[in-house]
């Protein structure tokens, strides 16, 4: 093959050798997951877990992270400092070398951290590397030092700038803008709910985390984190909704075969199972052999005991694995010195070693848990035939849905307006509340692909359902049926094939009201407890149709918030009068046309897709609006009022 490709040569010259800081530049999803609003808040998340791995190693029990008015980030430790001697290696002291090389940091020392957080390892460095400045302060062995940084590049060599008997590190930052264009807000429920959630990960360390872009009766808000009990505060901060089947928390601390353990467990009334897992504070929502190990566990152990007692003799089927889950909560955190992560995020842990330290420590911790409390265990093995008879119910209802399944040829919903192009990447739907409103996106759609399916009413709370009457409802089925795609599997009968998936675009439509807010709940809680891995490949979206339009003469303009139209009236309004204003109460209010203009054409709509950043956070609101507790239900409401659109 010749060298010359279009009259240029290929030689050693055209290799362009990238240096780290310029490649986490050029490349920044291959280190943070992206750069919007998820990778933005992971630069946070990778300095504070540098703090975690001091606390994990005994040297640090308390952290704070502020929001500052500028939009930068500090956070601060009581660890040992980040070392500043002079680094052999690369003859400049070692904090420079940990801020400014990728890869280089304590973490890969055996002798400094048995274990460490962070999901790629990537570091501090990256932060840096991705700010338009960054300032580290280290208190250590009696002095202060301090070094500067823009987009990772050093502004002066380290220096010390005085005395002090403290020891620790600060770091502030400011995410780069040309980096992060699409926001560099940082979201204060976002960060505290993962502040809480290492708190309780970290027993006995404890977290603050301060916003100053806001002020609550002349305070900053800002929140303090702290637990005694680890992973059973955990549990009873997530189940708090719920109402308990058993009053302990099951649980248990401590290693098998060198790899520490922790589960905490309890059963509730609900029909939904609620696993969550961790390795070295990390969410692993794909979970992995630590989740495996736990399940193997809980159901070897929680069947021995039910054989054994005599209450499934008259069963006339066999308790699957899922019969033991019902209304489960559990927690399972691991700590790998070397964790291999795979699936489709890296957060699913390979290593086989720990599913057998994870089922050998469950079965000890259950066996000694039902010996010791005989009336909790015949409740849970009675929660557990109950379980397993709605299971029966549901696979034949199940098979009813998979009859009307498209591909095994059962036919479409009769409501359904499908698209004419058969490539499901081209192709979307939406989920449409009401007769009226679906008859107007019929008229005002494009035909090609976009797909229509009216929705009567408000679905089925699947919250407080039993699973046979999940799959029994109507509007479910239709759903199900429209979308294509099938459901169980042996080890998990609610597991979703996405293969014949029909639309890669979901999109829930409904009025910009209390009712149409509801109805987009129910649906998004439908799809979080039984079409989990929808959300999880980016196919759910929210349509935002306008709440206003404001007309003078010939010119109207639309409207989204109270903000806009206050905006348009200004610009419109002349001294001969204010422009008119139309409230929309609902989509059935706009003629087809207006409909396809604001919120179903591509080139000018906006769509809101729907992502789970924190999985644990996600179950504990969805069981909150979606179950019996109203005091917490309204505070939720009267705290997140602001963003909501409530008409009284």
């Amino acid at each position: 093959m010749s060298e010359e490709v279009k009259g240029k040569s290929y030689s050693a010259d055209s290799i362009q050798a990238l240096e780290g800081i310029e490649h986490v530049r050029m490349r920044p999803s291959m280190y943070i997951g992206d750069i919007g609003v998820r990778g933005l808040h992971h630069l946070v998340y990778e300095v504070v877990d540098n703090s975690i791995d001091e606390a994990m190693g005994g040297h640090c029990d308390t952290i704070s992270v502020t929001i500052n008015e500028d939009n930068s980030i500090t956070v601060e430790d009581n660890g040992r400092g980040i070392p500043v001697d002079l680094h052999k290696k690369e003859g400049v002291s070692a904090l420079e070398v940990v801020m400014t090389k990728i890869g280089a940091g304590g973490k890969f020392d055996k002798d400094s951290y048995k274990v460490s957080g962070g999901l790629h390892g990537v570091g501090v460095s990256v932060v840096n590397a991705l700010s338009k400045h960054l300032k580290a302060t280290v208190y250590r062995e009696g002095k202060i030092w301090e070094q500067e940084y823009e987009r990772g590049r050093t502004l002066y060599p380290v220096k010390s700038t005085g005395t002090s008997d403290l020891n620790g590190t600060i770091v502030t930052f400011h995410p780069d803008p040309e980096i992060f264009q699409q926001t560099i807000e940082f979201s204060y429920d976002t960060l505290s709910n993962r502040m809480r959630e290492l708190a309780y990960l970290n027993k006995g360390v404890a977290i603050t985390i301060t916003d100053r872009r806001v002020k609550e009766k002349g305070e900053y808000l800002s929140e303090r984190f702290y637990s005694e009990e680890g992973l059973k505060e955990f549990i009873r901060f997530l189940d708090g909704n719920r109402e308990p089947l058993i009053a302990d928390v099951i649980s248990m601390e401590g290693e098998k075969n060198d790899i520490p353990v922790e589960v905490a467990m309890v059963y509730n009334t609900s029909y939904t199972e609620n696993l969550h897992s961790y390795v070295n504070n990390i969410n692993t929502h794909e979970g992995g052999t630590h989740l495996s190990g736990f399940r193997r566990g809980l159901t070897t152990t929680l069947k021995k005991y039910a054989d054994a007692s005599g209450m499934l003799d008259k069963l006339k089927f066999e308790v699957a694995g899922d019969d033991f889950r019902e209304g489960l909560t559990a927690i399972v955190s691991v700590k790998v010195a070397e964790p291999q992560f795979e699936g489709q995020t890296k957060t699913k842990l390979g290593n086989r070693e720990v599913s057998a330290a994870v089922s050998q420590a469950v079965s000890e911790m259950l066996t000694n848990y039902l010996e010791e409390h005989p009336d909790d265990a015949k409740t849970v093995v009675q929660k557990v035939i109950l379980a397993a008879q709605a299971r029966h119910a549901a696979a034949k209802a199940r098979e009813m849905v998979q009859r009307k399944n498209p591909m095994s040829g059962g036919g479409l919903p009769g409501k359904l307006a499908d698209c004419s192009d058969q490539d499901p990447e081209r192709c979307e739907i939406f989920l449409v509340e009401g007769d009226s409103a679906g008859g107007t996106a019929k008229m005002g759609r494009d035909r090609n692909t976009q797909a229509i399916l009216p929705l009567r009413g408000k679905i089925l709370n699947v919250e407080k359902a039993m699973q046979h009457k999940v799959f029994e409802n109507e509007e479910i089925k239709n759903i199900y049926t429209a979308l294509g795609v099938t459901i169980g599997t042996e080890e998990d009968s609610k597991a979703l094939n996405l293969d014949k998936l029909r639309y890669h675009k979901v999109i829930i439509m409904c009025d910009a009201d209390v009712d149409g807010s509801h109805i987009e709940t129910l649906i998004l809680t439908f799809f979080f407890r039984y079409m989990r891995e929808l959300i999880e490949g980016g196919h759910v979206y929210i349509a935002t149709p306008p709440l206003y339009l404001v007309k003078k003469g010939s010119k109207k303009r639309y409207a989204w918030n109270d903000k806009e139209r206050d905006a348009i009236v200004e610009e419109l309004s002349t001294s001969s009068g204010s422009p008119g204003i139309q409230r929309y109460k609902g989509l059935g209010e706009m003629n087809a046309e207006q409909l396809w203009d604001t919120t179903m054409n591509p080139e000018f709509r906006t769509l809101r897709q729907v992502t789970i950043d924190n999985a644990t956070e996600s179950d504990r609101i969805f069981s909150m609006l979606m179950g019996d507790e109203v005091p917490p239900r309204r505070e939720f409401i009267e705290r997140n009022a602001v963003y909501a659109n409530i008409d009284v």
